[in-house]
């Protein structure tokens, strides 16, 4: 028997799509013990008047968060309304286990979108690939896969 994409992807960590007022908004802590790559994807929808969204990558020593600080090379552009991206555009990234602050005990990982100026319509999913345990496990707020 074959294995199944959602055995091979799993959404992994969630900020859900909302009318995001001006501030960060994160994902849980993600073991990379259990993944070899994560891959983040940011949805900006209808940003307010000079809103801007930030987005980037974590790491941390533990899931409470010890330690916590900006993988380098990690964050997108920044997204703006008053830019030439404006609306409804998305940014990804990705990271995989071997880019961590290995050295100093960095196994976690999050991600942090920021909204700043103005409400805007945003969200963001992370999705654990190559699960290292298969299938892996997904976040809780998935309630449900079709086999």
């Amino acid at each position: 028997m074959t294995s199944l994409m959602s055995e091979k992807v799993q959404l992994v960590g969630i900020i859900d799509p909302d009318a995001n007022a001006a501030g960060a908004l994160t994902t849980g802590w993600v073991s990379m013990a259990a993944f070899e790559e994560l891959l983040a994807i940011i949805m900006a929808g209808d940003l307010g008047v000079s809103a801007t969204i930030d987005a980037k990558l974590q790491q941390a020593q533990d899931g409470s968060g010890t330690g916590a600080k900006d993988i380098a090379g990690k964050a997108i552009t920044q997204l703006t309304q008053a830019g030439t991206d404006k609306s409804n555009k998305q940014a990804q990234i990705n990271v995989r286990a071997e880019e961590l602050d290995r050295t100093n005990g960095f196994t976690h990982v999050r991600l942090s979108m920021t909204t700043a100026v103005a409400t805007s319509d945003s969200g963001a999913i992370l999705l654990g690939m190559c699960s290292r345990y298969s299938p892996g496990a997904a976040a809780a707020s998935v309630i449900e896969t079709i086999k």
